[in-house]
């Protein structure tokens, strides 16, 4: 019993050990880019990889900052995330709830188009959505790239809500309609709260989805000032002659520092969120 008891502490040691390392590895680029932003040069350029610069410097924080409009970009950012996160998880939540909830014609062969339409690559519509924004004065406009990724979202949060309403016992809402709780009061007394892990989960995949979005924001925003984070800092390297890595490698971390604090108060909420409940018919 002991000696079973001995080799299975040992086993546990070795697993632990194994993914500490595989955290090391996984830090890595992390580390090499914060070293690439306290650099004083070019160190990209150079022969040997450090993880500590001889002359580490915070210039590099000083001029994207002063130097470039990455505010600006970070507002951008914020107004895109928020309001795209607001459109899609209104009409995620209700379509998701009712698609679970109710049997009507037609139910599973939406669910299928939505799906469906999910599969194709985006760019294939780029072409058209320019067009169309084009005759309706939406080009270099917040509100034209809010209502792409929230028409795109929605799909995921759709999918993916409904499969966390099909974990929710029926029986909790007829009890609650037998105590005479109406319609509005079942959702944001009973449903709602019960759901809260997936829809935080959902809307901060949303949030990460736009946040690092550049393709449609670099294509329908036509000046420096309207361009998101993800599509600014691309611009940034978008120059044949002057590409600076320790500037790009000093914005990506200011930029995922939003990520990690939104991370840190959420995580609580993630694997319960993303584990409960698989997608049913």
């Amino acid at each position: 019993m002991k000696r079973h008891k001995l080799k299975r502490t040992a086993g546990y040691t070795l697993l632990n050990i194994c993914f500490i390392l595989l955290c090391f590895l996984g830090l890595i680029p992390i580390l090499y880019a914060l070293s690439l932003a306290l650099s004083p040069g070019s160190a990209a350029l150079s022969s040997g990889i450090s993880f500590l610069p001889d002359n580490p410097t915070l210039r590099n924080f000083k001029a994207i900052i002063v130097d470039e409009p990455f505010l600006i970009w970070l507002k951008n950012s914020v107004i895109l995330s928020a309001g795209t996160m607001i459109i899609a998880m209104s009409v995620s939540v209700e379509a998701a709830y009712a698609f679970s909830r109710f049997r009507f014609p037609g139910r599973r062969g939406v669910l299928k188009v939505l799906l469906l339409l999910n599969a194709f690559p985006q760019i294939l519509s780029m072409f058209a959505i320019f067009r169309l924004f084009k005759q309706m004065d939406l080009l270099n406009r917040h509100l034209g790239l809010i209502l792409i990724y929230a028409g795109s979202m929605c799909i995921f949060g759709i999918w993916n809500m409904k499969g966390y309403f099909d974990t929710i016992p029926l029986e909790i809402e007829e009890a609650s309609k037998i105590d005479g709780a109406g319609n509005f009061k079942l959702m944001a007394a009973i449903i709602l709260p019960l759901a809260r892990p997936a829809i935080i989960v959902t809307s901060v995949m949303v949030l990460i989805f736009v946040w690092n979005e550049y393709l449609f924001a670099t294509t329908f925003m036509l000046n420096e000032n309207s361009y998101s984070l993800a599509g600014g800092l691309y611009q940034l390297q978008a120059g044949d002659y002057s590409r600076s890595w320790p500037l790009f490698s000093a914005a990506a971390i200011l930029v995922s520092i939003p990520i990690l604090i939104l991370f840190f108060f959420i995580q609580k909420y993630m694997v319960s969120g993303l584990t409960s409940g698989g997608v049913k018919g």
